[in-house]
């Protein structure tokens, strides 16, 4: 079980919006670690991310989830786990910063 991470732009076209997303950055570094983060996680915008499934944050829910990482963050002892998480933080204010993006969690 792993869960990649995505932030995803919508394309634009001149007069017209433009079908899919524009992958801007993205991370599969820490699939695992990541998981076994988020595995206890089951209240806030964090706990509504399926490990099996794909789980969409727009720039308002990833303003959310950045304080509730901050606190896991806070609370982790597992190296891997940590550095998964940082990465998860560094892309949550990516999409926050990035008007129209979305950070996606691609389940395994």
């Amino acid at each position: 079980m792993g869960i990649e991470l995505e932030l995803r732009v919508k394309r634009a076209r001149r007069g017209k919006a433009a079908r899919g997303d524009t992958v801007v950055r993205g991370t599969h570094e820490h699939q695992d670690a990541l998981a076994r983060a988020l595995d206890g996680v089951r209240r806030g915008r964090l706990g509504q991310v399926d490990p099996y499934r794909d789980t969409r944050f727009t720039e308002q829910d990833a303003q959310v989830a950045l304080a509730e990482v901050a606190a896991l963050v806070r609370e982790c002892t597992e190296p891997s786990h940590r550095a998964a998480l940082l990465d998860l933080a560094e892309l949550l204010e990516d999409c926050v910063a990035t008007p129209g993006s979305c950070l996606w969690f691609i389940g395994d």
